[in-house]
């Protein structure tokens, strides 16, 4: 067995108090965004997005954050990639932002549901070529033959759009993640960390509570 028992740190960066919280928790996120953004921190968009199956079985994989409003966190994907099918029976995912180098984390419950047209076609459109190009290339999830194959197909579509513009794909978009749960984490010395989390109420007031480390 691999022993990792004696990896450890302390956790020295700062503290959270309820006084320092903004009442809205969207507020909130944005304004630990914006610090995360002003640090050296890698990906500081990127977030584990955890959805599940119909039998139970919980899948996560690493998506990035394309926009953030009241109404709740943006992505864009394949929609028929396992996350879209397993979203298509369990709307109910969670979303994890691991700012381990400074020592933050924020994990979000909710409901996630497709975003308009509009939004998606914007998004895609602002896209570079390629990125647009490989979105219509890559059947996700699906089993590859060879990654030959996967590149005669990007090679194929670059001949193709090479003088036209790149239409959105029918089975490419965004989801919306409709918060009802967020939680901030802040590390702490002797492994005290502080641990606060917004529930969203009846009458979309959101209560704010200490959680025990």
């Amino acid at each position: 067995m691999m022993d990792l028992q004696d990896i450890r740190r302390d956790f020295r960066k700062g503290t959270l108090t309820r006084d320092e919280l903004i009442d809205d928790p969207i507020e909130q996120f944005k304004l630990w965004m914006q610090q995360a953004l002003s640090t050296d921190l890698v990906d500081p968009t990127a977030m584990v997005l955890a959805t599940g199956a119909r039998d139970g079985q919980v899948s996560q994989r690493v998506v990035l954050l394309k926009g953030l409003d009241e109404r709740g966190f943006v992505f864009f994907t394949n929609y028929e990639s396992r996350k879209s099918r397993e979203i298509s029976v369990n709307s109910k995912v969670s979303l994890h932002f691991p700012w381990f180098a400074i020592e933050r984390q924020v994990m979000v419950c909710g409901v996630a549901e497709k975003v308009t047209l509009e939004e998606s076609r914007a998004y895609f459109q602002s896209r570079p070529r390629d990125s647009q190009l490989a979105a219509w290339a890559s059947p996700q999830s699906r089993v590859l033959n060879s990654r030959e194959a996967l590149t005669q197909q990007l090679e194929n579509l670059q001949k193709k759009y090479a003088d036209l513009e790149i239409p959105l794909p029918e089975f490419w978009g965004g989801y919306r993640v409709r918060p009802s749960q967020i939680e901030f984490w802040q590390g702490g010395a002797n492994r005290l960390h502080d641990r606060f989390v917004y529930s969203l109420q009846p009458g979309q007031a959101w209560q704010i509570e200490r959680l025990a480390p």
